[in-house]
């Protein structure tokens, strides 16, 4: 019999989350021949979509409101929109709703935000707000790049200089500038998306990002599911003459087809048992030290209705944050980084098919939801989720015809790049938001020559908006093909 040479590539990408998407399609625009290979039988990471709960249901199974996503410079600078993609902003983009009825709101200005805030309080609420965020969405432009890439010198050091004394900020800390239980919730619910302590230094930077994005593009889902995301980029890349192959399971480099630069869009855990062996003591050491944080319990409903929010306001937003107060938040948070499991967890919620109504049948309902626990915790936290929500939509309970619900180990057999339920792939505190995976300039270069990483375990992190994997792939350009190719980035 002939033997047919296996077909060799200058670039493959293990991972086809929206990283390894993303630096595909840079490498495929700078002329150069790749495949990416996944393991599942569906590409997309943590954007998937599927029917978990009954038929006509459609559910994200992992993400699911996409702020970083929509005002990601490198989506805004491909044609995803010819692709397929289509985004819904819900006219509020998160709200965060309290006892007695009433909400915090993030709204699509910053204006119109920081008037629902500090009502009958001196000096307001409102005028604080718009001084904290009027000069961060004004310079959003110039900040986003080096927000969203590795540390170096900032392009605009006066603007980063600004946004940093206050980024750096534990958010308890940045807090004490508001005086309203609304304004002050607002700011937890934000920093909350950090997993972890929000006495941390940093935690700042979560809730000034999220709501300076939600100023600048709002909080959008993608029409039919954020799986649609996934296969936009994946319809970009294959008409770049890009490969993809599903059901390809790489347990060793010798799995991997020949080839001159590899890019791993997982984390140290997954790498290290494909190709520790290959990398010096040192750095091997180093992605052995790499820390998870916590993980999360997820939910998903089949509705009869929508949810009853008792605040009208609620029920025009994409996202919700339930957790009550600022202190209930960062009591809640607490507990759960010491290994504990809160009665009064914050929830992350969103109801997707109030404003989308391809994901239910007509006149149904889908809700998504998780809250953060210890990292591998097992602990069924249903019942504490649901109180969180009857709390605030009275009759919520009554709606159910169907739930799907997944623990953190569930979470990582559906994704193993969320080790313990992590779904930022490594805790982003102060300890790795500048190591990420090691400490070094060029984070995405591993210590064996070809072998790079481009996954939220290098920086910027967790989220969607696939800059790792742009700046991975610029690495690798230069690094194994001697190309220093412009990708022009959307700056506006």
């Amino acid at each position: 019999m002939m033997h047919v040479p296996e077909k060799q590539y200058d670039a493959v990408i293990v991972g086809s989350g929206p990283n390894g998407l993303s630096a595909a399609i840079v490498l495929a625009r700078a002329g150069l021949s790749v495949v990416v290979l996944e393991a599942r039988s569906v590409i997309g990471g943590g954007t998937r979509s599927a029917e978990l709960t009954l038929p006509g249901f459609v559910h994200d199974m992992g993400s699911a409101i996409h702020p970083l996503a929509a005002g990601s410079p490198l989506f805004r600078s491909l044609p995803l929109a010819d692709h397929g993609l289509e985004w819904i902003y819900p006219p509020v983009a998160a709200a965060h709703p309290l006892e007695g009825g009433k909400a915090a709101l993030l709204t699509g200005s910053v204006a119109d935000t920081a008037r629902t805030l500090g009502v009958g309080v001196r000096p307001s609420d409102e005028a604080t707000y718009l001084k904290l965020m009027e000069p961060i969405v004004q310079h959003w432009s110039t900040l986003a790049p080096d927000i969203l890439g590795p540390l170096r010198f900032p392009k605009h050091p006066i603007d980063m200089a600004l946004f940093g004394l206050d980024a750096l900020l534990p958010a308890t800390y940045l807090a004490r500038r508001f005086k309203t239980t609304e304004a002050r919730a607002l700011l937890a619910g934000m920093a909350a998306h950090a997993i972890q302590p929000l006495t941390n230094l940093t935690t700042s930077a979560v809730a000034l990002v999220l709501m300076a994005a939600g100023h600048q593009r709002g909080w959008p889902m993608p029409k039919g599911g954020s799986q649609q995301i996934a296969n936009a980029l994946a319809s970009y890349f294959r008409s770049l003459g890009g490969e993809i192959q599903t059901d390809r399971t790489v347990r060793t480099l010798a799995d991997i087809p020949k080839t001159r630069a590899v890019l791993f869009d997982l984390t140290p855990k997954q790498i290290l048992s494909i190709a520790g062996d290959r990398f010096s003591t040192l750095y091997r050491k180093q992605l052995e030290n790499y820390r998870y944080g916590p993980g999360i319990f997820k939910i998903d409903w089949a509705l009869d209705g929508p949810i009853p929010f008792t605040n009208a306001d609620c029920q025009r937003a994409g996202t919700i944050h339930l957790g009550g107060t600022l202190e209930e938040i960062v009591t809640a948070e607490q507990q759960t980084y010491d290994g504990k499991h809160p009665d009064r967890p914050y929830v992350l919620l969103a109801q997707q098919s109030r404003f989308d109504p391809t994901r239910a049948p007509e006149g149904k309902h889908t809700a998504w939801a998780y809250c953060h626990v210890p990292n591998g915790s097992t602990v069924d936290m249903t019942a504490q989720i649901e109180g969180q929500l009857e709390r605030f939509a009275p009759g919520f309970r009554d709606l159910i015809l169907a739930k799907h619900t997944m623990n953190t180990g569930q979470v990582e057999d559906w994704n193993p790049n969320y080790v313990g339920g992590d779904i930022n792939g490594g805790i982003i505190d102060i300890g790795q938001l500048f190591t990420r995976p090691t400490i070094s300039l060029t984070p995405y270069r591993t210590s064996e020559t070809g072998l790079f990483i481009c996954s939220s375990a290098t920086p910027p992190g967790g989220g969607v908006h696939g800059m790792c994997g742009y700046h991975a792939a610029r690495v690798v350009l230069r690094d194994s093909f001697g190309k220093d190719v412009p990708v022009e980035l959307a700056t506006e």
